[in-house]
């Protein structure tokens, strides 16, 4: 798809471009990006180079840096997507969106605890990396890391606007080799600090 842009838009501006890369590219990157989203560095630097190659097709932009391409398109690192798109599927997996019985089973607290959210969910440890790396598991410690605010919502779209400015800082956004800050047992953000 990128051979197709480069091939028939030789002079192609910032705003043409992102609606051509959101129509054209990124679906195809991020197509059902829960259930193959990569965890090593080579493979998330492998599919990160399509978008770093893409982003080259901006004309004005060709020189500068991969990050500042990002920051001057107002792009994402893919990274940065699929950990949000991870919490979206949670969000809609833990406020039953999908039908129960084709969504994962995910393990809540039993009790409320006082740090985190009310949708707590419980880790679980694993003896090998294969089982680590599923959806199901991945994804306990970024979403506990949520405070109350940002999960216990209504609709898929305020979530999405409350999780975009809780990690309105997070270097991951625009620094593929970051990673995600914060998400320990307790969040290094408060209300007060977004």
């Amino acid at each position: 798809m990128i051979g197709l842009l480069k091939r028939n838009f030789i002079h192609v501006d910032c705003n043409t471009f992102i609606l051509l890369y959101k129509a054209l590219v990124r679906p195809h990157v991020e197509y059902a990006n829960s259930v193959w989203s990569p965890y090593k560095k080579c493979d998330i630097e492998q599919i990160e180079k399509i978008q770093r190659r893409a982003t080259k097709l901006v004309i004005s932009l060709k020189k500068l840096p991969y990050k500042e391409r990002l920051l001057r398109l107002n792009l994402y690192t893919l990274k940065y997507r699929r950990l949000r798109g991870d919490m979206i599927e949670v969000f809609k997996i833990v406020h039953n969106v999908y039908d129960n019985r084709a969504a994962p089973l995910l393990s809540y607290y039993d009790t409320y605890v006082t740090r985190g959210n009310k949708f707590k969910l419980q880790n679980h440890s694993f003896n090998h990396n294969f089982r680590k790396f599923f959806f199901s598991a991945r994804i306990v410690n970024t979403w506990n890391s949520l405070p109350n605010y940002v999960v216990d919502v209504q609709s898929i779209d305020i979530f999405k606007v409350r999780l975009d400015k809780f990690w309105a800082q997070q270097e991951v956004m625009f620094d593929w080799t970051a990673d995600l800050t914060g998400t320990g047992d307790r969040s290094e953000y408060t209300v007060e600090s977004y």
